[in-house]
């Protein structure tokens, strides 16, 4: 994906001012959901406490858990 077609992207979320954070934020959103990294270390990127990015999140309406799907499975099974 070319540099220019990212930006264009990036600049839709409406969430951050910079591009760059815009950018940082479509990036940690994607690494989120294909479990690639932590919501600890996505908060970090972000430079927001892990709380905050949570409400971001479910303001935009996209569903995240820190449990592993066995855990997910346990909780259900209570």
């Amino acid at each position: 994906m070319n540099k220019e077609l990212t930006q264009t992207i990036a600049s839709e979320v409406q969430i951050f001012q910079s591009l760059e954070q815009k950018e940082n934020f479509l990036f940690v959103i994607g690494a989120l959901l294909a479990r690639v990294i932590s919501l600890k270390k996505a908060a970090e990127v972000m430079q927001l406490e892990t709380t905050e990015l949570l409400k971001i999140l479910e303001l935009m309406g996209i569903e995240f858990s820190d449990l592993s799907e066995e855990d997910v499975a346990l909780e259900k099974s209570w």
